[in-house]
């Protein structure tokens, strides 16, 4: 009994073991303003990371000082508990997956995945075993032969994806490598990579703009913006609990009204009281922004058709918008100062229920409406 305990205590310490940890890293350019500033995060051995932001948010800068390509200004990062600031990138046992994919079109897809075995003096005679074994793994077995012209964009994907993976790095880093491909294929790749990550059990970052890649693929997921981490959290706690209105409104739809804070923690607009909840206490009157996802919303003719609900307001549709699996209005409320809401309605049977015009209602559960300090 003792040794089995002892057993699964080592195994969660392994589990535990951090792969790669940032510590207050910036980077300056010298433009005036901090490309990455003070960026800390862990990740531990075998999760997938998803580092999430608009252009010009620091992410691809972050991934790049990781990786061993800039050095960043201030700060430090470990790699398997060893600091690499002076380790160039071919030192620090990364394989990476680039948005331009850099394969080599001179050579067949086999030749490729061989390269960087080649250039790790791997032995000769197992380097072809290997090859196909990777090959196989990304389902291009019988492709090796063909050059990379030969290839479709997602079958290019794939070989990058077992260049990247044939010598067995620590760390795979993807720097958006599915944004050039059409929303089919990039959904299906996504797929793939998380497939593949949870296959091997490789430690993973991955770097993309696209809210729902890093939704798909992550067990963890960070959000920049200017420079700063602004949330990291697991996909459905980062979705359902942002921790500002910058995160709330860059993943997914949010609807958001501001208004002043209350003794009991909702929301005053006017004269209205809007039930919501409040991360944090705030003191009665200070100037507060509320948000609520689009999906959380919901949609009938009356206010009491909607009596289950914790919060209802009339409102009026001025615009409707419809998106193939769903249909979304766009509701002004007039008690909230002409504020607008966009909500979803999934109901194929129903779509076109409300034209532009009508009257119609709108309610939600107080734990959906979220409250935050503007500045934050």
């Amino acid at each position: 009994m003792t040794v089995q305990i002892a057993a699964k205590a080592d195994a969660t310490q392994a589990a535990r073991e951090v792969a790669v940890r940032a510590s207050h890293v910036s980077m300056d350019f010298g433009s005036g303003a901090l490309a990455v500033d003070d960026a800390s995060f862990e990740l531990e051995k075998g999760r997938f990371l998803t580092i999430l932001g608009p252009s010009g948010s620091g992410k691809t800068t972050l991934l790049r000082m990781i990786a061993g390509f800039q050095k960043q200004t201030a700060g430090e990062i470990t790699i398997n508990g060893k600091a690499v600031d002076a380790a160039p990138p071919h030192r620090r046992s990364v394989g990476m997956v680039f948005q331009k994919l850099a394969l080599f079109p001179h050579m067949t897809a086999a030749e490729n995945v061989a390269f960087p075995l080649k250039m790790r003096r791997f032995n000769p005679r197992q380097i072809a075993g290997r090859v196909d074994q990777f090959l196989d793994l990304v389902k291009l077995g019988g492709y090796g032969d063909r050059r990379i012209n030969e290839l479709s964009g997602g079958q290019q994907q794939r070989v990058a994806i077992a260049r990247a993976l044939v010598f067995e790095p620590d760390l795979l880093l993807l720097d958006e490598p599915l944004a050039a491909l059409d929303v089919k294929l990039r959904e299906e790749m996504q797929l793939e990579f998380r497939r593949i990550q949870h296959e091997l059990g490789v430690t993973t970052i991955n770097v993309t703009h696209d809210q729902r890649e890093a939704l798909v693929v992550s067990d963890n997921v960070i959000v920049m913006d200017g420079g700063r981490i602004q949330q990291q959290a697991d996909p459905v706690a980062l979705y359902r609990a942002p921790a500002n209105p910058f995160v709330a409104g860059f993943l997914g739809l949010s609807s958001f009204v501001e208004g002043t804070a209350t003794a009991d923690g909702n929301l005053k607009v006017g004269d209205l009281v809007v039930q919501g909840t409040a991360a944090r206490r705030f003191e009665t009157g200070a100037p507060v922004v509320a948000a609520i996802r689009a999906e959380q919303i919901r949609l009938a003719g009356t206010r009491e058709a909607l009596a289950a609900c914790d919060m209802t307001l009339e409102g009026r549709v001025c615009d409707t918008i419809f998106e193939g699996e769903r249909q979304m209005y766009v509701v002004e409320i007039g008690a909230l100062c002409g504020a607008t809401f966009r909500v979803y309605h999934h109901d194929p049977d129903s779509f076109g229920l409300f034209r532009v015009g009508d009257p119609v209602a709108l309610g939600w559960n107080r734990r959906d409406l979220k409250i935050f300090s503007p500045a934050a």
